[in-house]
């Protein structure tokens, strides 16, 4: 038994004892090793300090990621495929983590990396087979490389990842749990349906599910201000509506703290600003309350009226520069069409069609990048899934996450579904992270708990810094409860919070 086997022992029986120091492996010793359809190219140990984190395109800022000491390994997976797995040489909590990427990947998520390792995880990221996580250019007459980053690329680093793992220490992992937001989000609901036995847990993030809904709701939003210069709203009214929603809604969650707790409960019409009669700062013209009208509007087809996505929500006005600001609307959903779905660097997202093109979106990308809610075989080996999602979401709505969850519990059966999968909706938190409500908080520990000790999360406290100084904390709820206001005590504490299902849900 290696003294690795042996630290692990003290782990599952809760036993305190000396972290074992003899690895069964240098670090350097794994250089060169050859694995099926794969090969380890170099394999070093960074000393604890600051990893200056290699840059993805000249024009990005450099990275520096506070580590422990550990050992780097970087590794090819035939063809293509890049990766990187980091090593605690102390310390190693006999855990592993793989994270996931944003956008179209292309990137090793190198502060994710660093994030896990601090935590005392082994942990892997790739870059999913292609370079640059800017543009899908790489997409186009390569459907191999797209089948590589929807989904064979998060599995086929996780194997040889984890296999590296016990090379190192002489012991495979007890537990893995892959964690990751946005395109990260849906990598590991991919893996939870294709790969049930990859992970014992994972956490998805503002999962990018749906993808050609969610990218399509892109463009919906971008159209609404940004086909007819008469509907462009100046970002400086943004704030001009938010306060308006406010104004009309803040209040009916019983809590009036600058958040709405659940925005679907608000119904504030733009038509409220309009101008009386010439524009000015603080009004909307006609133009422009019909076009913020569109974007809290579900994306319909024209000709059949289906709803093909939902909207953004009441409360994201702050961050609509993100699709409806210009020049153009969203990169990611352009580049989306041009090399996912049209195969033409020239096509023009003002001829796209809600009806005819979505069809051929959903035929196309559908094979490769289904979203699968059929959840059985990760919920029959024990897998745990916690999801969250910002109600202020300013890219993906977040109802798309509710719509999966939904999904779930309509082919397992709701009671089987909350055994295992919990969604949390964070009330004023934007896409993945920032916005006006409280954005910190540690799902990883929750997921650990729920899988290594049986521990269900029945709420996760969330925070809010300013300054550095935590100036709000929140009770965030399992969905459909949401946290309700006791009446008495401050709404900056968790304490003065409830979880309950709202009346009529």
């Amino acid at each position: 038994m290696t003294a690795y086997s042996k630290y692990l022992i003290c782990l599952l029986v809760g036993v305190i004892c000396e972290p074992a120091l003899a690895l069964a492996a240098s670090c350097e010793s794994l250089a060169g090793r050859v694995f099926d359809k794969g090969t380890i190219e170099s394999a070093q140990v960074v000393p604890a300090g600051r990893f200056a984190a290699p840059s993805v395109r000249a024009d990005a800022p450099a990275v520096s990621v506070p580590v422990p000491a550990f050992c780097r390994v970087i590794g090819r997976v035939q063809p293509t495929i890049k990766f990187e797995v980091w090593l605690p040489v102390d310390q190693w909590n006999g855990k592993f983590q793989g994270v996931g990427g944003g956008g179209f990947a292309g990137t090793i998520s190198y502060a994710e990396l660093g994030a896990a390792l601090r935590e005392g995880y082994a942990t892997a990221s790739t870059d999913t087979g292609h370079s640059g996580g800017g543009t899908a250019r790489w997409a186009l007459g390569h459907p191999e490389l797209v089948i590589d980053f929807a989904y064979r690329a998060i599995h086929e680093v996780t194997v040889r990842a984890k296999r590296i793992v016990e090379d190192f220490y002489g012991a495979a992992p007890m537990r893995s749990y892959f964690v990751g937001c946005s395109r990260g989000g849906y990598q590991g609901l991919v893996e939870a349906a294709q790969y049930p036995d990859d992970y014992d847990g994972i956490v998805a993030g503002a999962p990018a599910v749906f993808p050609s809904r969610y990218n399509a709701a892109q463009l919906w939003v971008g159209g609404a201000t940004l086909k007819n210069p008469a509907a462009f709203i100046p970002p400086a009214k943004y704030p001009v509506v938010h306060r308006a929603v406010l104004a009309a809604c803040d209040a009916r969650d019983g809590a009036k703290d600058g958040l709405l707790e659940d925005p679907r409960l608000c119904d504030f019409d733009p038509q409220l600003l309009l101008c009386p009669g010439t524009e000015s700062h603080d009004c909307l013209t006609r133009a422009q309350v019909e076009a913020a009208r569109m974007i809290y509007a579900p994306v319909t087809n024209p000709r059949t009226a289906e709803v093909l996505a939902p909207p953004l929500e009441r409360g994201t006005e702050l961050a609509w520069g993100a699709l409806a600001g210009g020049p153009g609307p969203s990169q990611l959903a352009t580049e989306f069409f041009k090399y996912f779905v049209f195969d033409d660097p020239n096509w023009d997202w003002k001829m796209f069609d809600f009806d005819r093109d979505m069809d051929r979106a959903e035929t196309k990308v559908g094979a490769v990048m289904a979203t699968n809610p059929d959840l059985t075989a990760f919920a029959a080996r024990g897998g745990k899934l916690i999801m969250y999602h910002g109600w202020a979401d300013q890219r993906i709505a977040p109802r798309n996450s509710i719509i999966y969850r939904d999904g779930v519990g309509r082919l397992l059966g709701e009671p089987r579904t909350n055994s295992f999968l919990r969604l949390y909706m964070v009330p004023g938190m934007l896409h993945c992270s920032g916005g006006a409500g409280p954005d910190s908080f540690d799902a990883v520990s929750a997921l650990d708990r729920w899988v290594g000790q049986g521990v269900a999360p029945q709420e996760i406290i969330a925070s809010r810094s300013t300054n550095g100084v935590v100036a709000r904390r929140r009770p965030l709820c399992p969905y459909p409860q949401v946290a309700v206001y006791r009446g008495a005590g401050s709404l900056d504490m968790a304490t003065s919070f409830s979880c309950s299902v709202p009346k009529g849900k």
